[in-house]
C-alpha cells in the first residue's frame, strides 16, 4: 500500500456460474449469476483501503447525503425511514406523492476505471489511494467454472470485482452524480436501487414529473455507461390512511411501455403499500419464518438429530432475524402480532418438546427465548439508539430528527416544499420527541416515522446530555464535543437490562403443586410435572447436553427430588 501497488498474484479470481432460480428460460446470460471467489489475503488489504477511502468520502463529498449502503452507519432501514418520512411530510402539505423505483442494469461490471480514477482525482482523494485503486482494477483475470468451461484465465478489462470489500464503495462513488436536483422531490438510493419521489397537487402532474425525471436520469447516466433495467421499474402512488378517494391508477410511460401503480411492492426487502400498512410486510416475514422452522424440524426430528441447545441457537440466529426484519421501521400491528406470537410459541415447543397445553410463561422460560412482544420492543429500542447516536452528517435519517434530540452535532437537513426551503422539524409540528402522543387525539399531533423510532430510546438516555457517536472513523473532520460523553456500549447494556426487565414484568408462571412432596418421584412423573413429552431415556439425554434449557422452576422444585 505504501507503494500504491496491488500484486498481480492477488488479482486472479475464480467465477462460479450459477443459474438464477425461477427463470422461464436459460437461453440468455442474464439468467445466470456469477459468484466470484477472491484471494483471502487480497480481501484483507481491500478492507483496509475501503476503511480509509470511506473516511475520505465524507470529507471530499464523494457520496451524496441521500445515498445509503456501502458505508458504515447507513442501512436499508435508514433508506426506508427517509422515504416514509418525506412521503408523510409532503402529505402534511396537502400534496399528492408518487414514487418510481429504478434498478441499475448490470451494476458493478459497468464501472469504467478511467472515469472512476478521474472522478477520485478531481474530488481531491489522496494520490496514493487513487494510484492503488488504479493498480487494483488493472490487469485483472478471472476463470469461469461451469460445465464444459476451458478452465483458462481470461482478462477482465471493465467493472469492479464482485465480492470485494471495496467494490460496493467504488460503485457508489462512480454513480454519485445520478442524484439530481429536482424541485419538490426526493431521490434516495441504496447501492444500485433508486427511489425517485415527486410531489405535486395532482397525480397526473406526478406522472409527467416522473417521466421527465427518468429522461434526465438517462441523459446523466449515458456518459458513464450506466443504464436502467426497464422490466424492474415499479410505480406506486402513495395515499394517507384516512383518504376517501379511490386509489389512483394512472400509469407512467417509459421506453414505450406502460407501468401501472402497484398495490404492494418490494424494495430493499420491505413490502410497501400505498398507505404504509405494515401488515403486508410482516405477513411475508411470517411466511418465510414458517419455512425456516420447517427446515429446522427436519434437522431435529423427535429422539434424534440436533440437540436442543443447537436448535435454540438456530432459533436466535435464523428465525428471529427473518421474523423481525423491518421492526426497526414499523411496529407490527396487533392483528399480525397475534399470529407471529403463536408461531414463536411453536418455536419454543420445537426446542423443548413441551406439550401444547404447557403454560406460555413457563414455555418461554424453559426455552430461554424472550416473548415476541418483548423482543420487538428490544429490537426497536436498539434501532432507535443507533439512530440517535449516528452523526447527522453521515446518516440521512438522523439528519431528519427533531432539533431537540441531543445528537452528536446539531446539523439538520431541509426539504424542498412548496418551492421554498422548509425546516424539517416543523413539518410535523413541535411535538417533543421525548413525549408519548395520545392516539385518541388529533393524528396531526403524533410522531413521524423517524421520531417515533427515536422515542423508543428515551428510557436509555434519561440522564445523558450528549449522545455518544458511532462510526468515529468517519467523523474525524468534525469538531470535538466538550464535556463527558457516555460510551455507546454502556447504553446498549442498558437496553439489555430493559429487555430482562420487560421479560420479568410478564405474568408469573403458575406454582407447581406436587402431591406427596416427601415421596420419591419416578422419572415419567418428573416429565409430566415439567410438561415435557420426553421418555425417561430422552430426558436423561437432554439434561447434560443443554443445562441452560432448564427453567428456574426445574432447579428449585424438580431437581432436588432427583438427588
Amino acid at each position: 500500500m505504501a507503494h500504491s501497488f496491488h500484486p498481480p498474484s492477488l488479482k486472479k479470481a475464480l467465477g462460479i456460474v450459477l443459474d438464477k432460480p425461477g427463470k422461464p428460460s436459460y437461453d440468455s446470460p442474464s439468467s445466470f449469476r456469477v459468484i466470484v471467489l477472491l484471494r483471502t489475503l487480497s480481501k484483507i488489504l481491500e478492507r483496509v483501503v475501503a476503511s480509509r477511502l470511506s473516511a475520505q468520502a465524507a470529507i471530499c463529498s464523494l457520496i451524496h447525503p441521500l445515498r445509503c449502503g456501502s458505508l458504515p452507519g447507513r442501512s436499508t432501514a435508514d433508506a426506508a425511514l427517509v422515504l416514509q418520512h418525506n412521503v408523510e411530510s409532503f402529505h402534511r402539505l396537502r400534496y399528492k406523492v408518487s414514487t418510481l423505483f429504478l434498478d441499475v442494469k448490470g451494476g458493478f461490471e459497468n464501472v469504467e476505471s478511467p472515469l472512476l480514477l478521474s472522478l477520485l482525482h478531481r474530488k481531491g482523494v489522496s494520490p496514493y489511494l487513487v494510484q492503488w485503486v488504479g493498480s487494483f482494477l488493472r490487469d485483472r483475470t478471472c476463470r469461469q467454472t461451469f460445465q464444459g468451461s476451458t478452465r483458462l484465465f481470461a482478462p477482465v478489462s471493465v467493472g469492479v470485482p464482485q465480492g470485494s470489500p471495496i467494490s460496493p464503495l467504488l460503485f457508489v462513488i462512480y454513480i454519485s452524480s445520478l442524484h439530481l436536483e429536482i424541485p419538490r422531490s426526493l431521490i434516495i438510493s441504496y447501492v444500485d436501487d433508486f427511489a425517485v419521489t415527486v410531489a405535486s397537487p395532482s397525480y397526473r402532474t406526478n406522472v409527467r414529473l416522473l417521466q421527465k425525471s427518468f429522461s434526465s436520469f438517462k441523459r446523466k447516466a449515458s456518459p458513464i455507461n450506466i443504464s436502467f433495467s426497464v422490466p424492474k421499474i415499479e410505480l406506486i402512488h402513495w395515499r394517507t390512511t384516512r383518504s376517501n378517494e379511490p386509489p389512483c391508477s394512472l400509469p407512467v410511460q417509459l421506453e414505450g411501455q406502460l407501468f401501472y401503480p402497484q398495490s404492494r411492492l418490494k424494495w430493499l426487502g420491505f413490502i410497501f403499500t400505498p398507505a404504509f400498512d405494515p401488515r403486508s410486510h410482516f405477513s411475508r416475514r411470517y411466511t418465510l419464518a414458517n419455512g425456516g422452522l420447517a427446515t429446522i424440524r427436519r434437522l431435529s426430528p423427535p429422539g434424534m438429530g440436533l440437540p436442543p441447545y443447537l436448535c435454540l441457537s438456530l432459533a436466535r440466529s435464523l428465525l428471529a432475524p427473518i421474523l423481525l426484519y423491518g421492526s426497526s421501521v414499523w411496529n407490527p400491528a396487533p392483528s399480525i402480532m397475534g399470529p407471529m406470537s403463536v408461531f414463536w410459541h411453536r418455536v419454543c415447543r420445537s426446542i423443548t418438546s413441551c406439550f401444547s397445553s404447557t403454560n406460555i410463561t413457563c414455555l418461554h422460560r424453559e426455552a430461554c427465548l424472550h416473548p415476541l412482544p418483548v423482543l420487538v420492543r428490544h429490537q426497536r429500542r436498539l434501532a432507535g439508539l443507533r439512530l440517535i447516536c449516528s452523526p447527522p452528517e453521515i446518516n440521512p435519517a438522523t439528519a431528519r430528527l427533531h432539533k431537540s434530540v441531543p445528537t452528536f452535532t446539531p446539523h439538520r437537513t431541509a426539504v424542498m416544499a412548496g418551492g421554498k426551503i422548509t425546516s424539517q422539524p416543523y413539518l410535523f409540528f413541535n411535538l417533543d420527541w421525548r413525549s408519548t402522543p395520545d392516539k385518541t387525539k388529533n393524528p396531526r399531533y403524533r410522531h413521524n416515522a423517524i421520531t417515533a423510532l427515536a422515542n423508543t430510546a428515551v428510557p436509555l438516555i434519561h440522564d445523558v446530555s450528549t449522545l455518544p457517536p458511532i462510526c468515529l472513523h468517519l467523523t474525524d473532520y468534525l469538531p470535538p464535543v466538550p464535556g463527558v460523553v457516555p460510551c455507546h456500549t454502556c447504553l446498549k447494556l442498558r437496553a439489555k437490562q430493559h429487555l430482562f426487565s420487560d421479560w420479568s414484568d410478564t405474568p408469573a408462571p403458575p406454582v407447581l403443586h406436587l402431591s406427596a412432596l416427601d415421596a420419591p418421584l419416578f422419572l415419567h412423573e418428573i416429565g409430566q410435572v415439567c410438561g415435557r413429552q420426553d421418555t425417561p431415556d430422552t430426558f436423561w439425554e437432554k439434561l447434560p447436553r443443554g443445562p441452560s434449557l432448564m427453567g428456574q422452576h426445574w432447579c428449585q422444585h424438580v431437581l432436588p427430588f432427583m438427588l
